[in-house]
Order: C-alpha cells, then sequence, then structure tokens
C-alpha cells in the first residue's frame, strides 16, 4: 500500500499541480494533506478548488487557522493575501477541516504538534538562529499518547524523518509550494530548503512496516517567483526561485 503525504502548498498552485501529476504517474491514488494551504502572495483561490475536488483527508494548519479565526483587518499580509482571493465556500470548506485526523487506522496526522499547530516538533530553534533537530526525549515527549505506527506532520518545510525508540516513526514531507521563509518566534531564524522544487512524500508498507521516499519535482517555480515579486513580496520570489531568502 502507498499514500502520498503533502503538506504546506501555500497558494502555490503551479506546484500542487505538479505534484498531484507526479503522485498520478507513480500509480497512487491514496492522499493526504498536513494543512497550510494557502497563506502567501499567490493563487489561493485556484489551489482552493483543486483542493476541494481532490476530496484528500486533510488536516488544518495554523495559517489556515489564522483565515478563519482573525479578524482580516488583523491578518498578517501573507493571510491577508490569501484571505482576499477565497470565496466564502472556500472558508466553509477551512472551518470544516479538523486539527489531527487518523489514517486507515495506521498514519496520525496533524500540521505541527498533536497539541499546538504552530510548534516545531522535529526542530527546534537555538538563540542565534539556528534551526535544528530536537533532542530524542523532546520528540518522544509530542508523541505520548499516539499509537499509530506513522505519525506525519508538517510546518517547518522540511524534510525530516525520526524514528522514535519504540519503532514509530514520524515524518514531514517537506513543503510543496514554499521552500523557504522566516520567523520571529521563538527567536529570528530562516528555514529554507536550499533548492526550488515542489516536496512530498510516498509512504509505502511492505512486511517490514512503514518507509517514506521523500520526492522533489520540477514545475515552473519562476512563474511563481515572479508572481511573488508583482504582488511585492520580495523575499518570497527569492525563496521561491532559489529555495534561499535573499
Amino acid at each position: 500500500m502507498r499514500v502520498a503525504a503533502i503538506a504546506d502548498i501555500h497558494g502555490n498552485h503551479l506546484a500542487l499541480e505538479a505534484v498531484l501529476a507526479d503522485i498520478r504517474a507513480q500509480g497512487i491514488s491514496e492522499i493526504v494533506n498536513l494543512g497550510d494551504c494557502f497563506s502567501g502572495p499567490l493563487e489561493a483561490g485556484k489551489t482552493a478548488d483543486i483542493l476541494m475536488s481532490l476530496d484528500a483527508v486533510t488536516v488544518r494548519g495554523n495559517h489556515d487557522r489564522y483565515l478563519i479565526e482573525t479578524d482580516p483587518a488583523k491578518l498578517h499580509v501573507s493571510d491577508r493575501f490569501a484571505y482576499d482571493q477565497l470565496d466564502r465556500r472556500h472558508l466553509d470548506w477551512i472551518r470544516g477541516l479538523p486539527f489531527s485526523a487518523v489514517y486507515m487506522d495506521e498514519i496520525y496526522l496533524c500540521h505541527a504538534t498533536p497539541t499546538d499547530d504552530n510548534t516545531y516538533w522535529q526542530e527546534t530553534v537555538s538563540p542565534d538562529g539556528l534551526v535544528h533537530l530536537r533532542r530524542i526525549e523532546e520528540i518522544e515527549a509530542f508523541a505520548d499518547g499516539i499509537g499509530q505506527p506513522v505519525i506525519l506532520c508538517g510546518h517547518t518545510h522540511l524534510q525530516r524523518m525520526t524514528r522514535l525508540r519504540d519503532g514509530r516513526l514520524i515524518i514531514n514531507p517537506g513543503s510543496v509550494g514554499a521552500p523557504g521563509y522566516d520567523d520571529d518566534l521563538p527567536y529570528y531564524h530562516k528555514v529554507e530548503a536550499g533548492h526550488p522544487f515542489a516536496s512530498y512524500a510516498i509512504l509505502e508498507r511492505s512486511h517490514g512496516g512503514w518507509l517514506p521516499e521523500f520526492r522533489q519535482v520540477n514545475y515552473d517555480f519562476q512563474a511563481m517567483a515572479d508572481l511573488a515579486a508583482r504582488n511585492g513580496r520580495l523575499e518570497w520570489a527569492s525563496a521561491l526561485a532559489t529555495g534561499w531568502l535573499r
């Protein structure tokens, strides 16, 4: 059995279309989506139409939550840009998304951690802004009480897998549509994939258990970078074109 895991599309409909084409080319029909679908200076409305027709099991990300819980006048610029592109039916779809889900009784889904949609699970940030792997004890603490052998999370946009000491796997499939960003909390830091390609993962169950295949897909990332630049977001343009914030 094989399942495709996507996350952190951030309104990049061209990257999403390329990833979905790659998933179909692998003969896979089962897809799960880990949230943060729309926020960014790109094409939230087109992305929403694709996702609503896809009928994938989807959990809500922190930026998805902002779109339905925050006064539009108080939204961050990336969230407000997406909000202005979304129709009521799109927002209603977001409202219907769960915080977490279990897929096929074996895969637990959340956006960030099981208790907070805005906390890095496998990574932490040092005071000097270095993003690095957490201690295994800290990673395992977030997984307390989850019985599924596979745990999927997104949020950091970085492809990563951690095998817990009891054999469970925590897997981040990377970002479909945003290969770099910066954030002020808990300390100012940058997250950079180092490449502009769309990322996702294929999970395969065999007699030995589950294993991921991390994949990158080429697409017209320059078109998305140019769109971000036209919309006044040069840092997004840099990340989309190169995978680096410059």
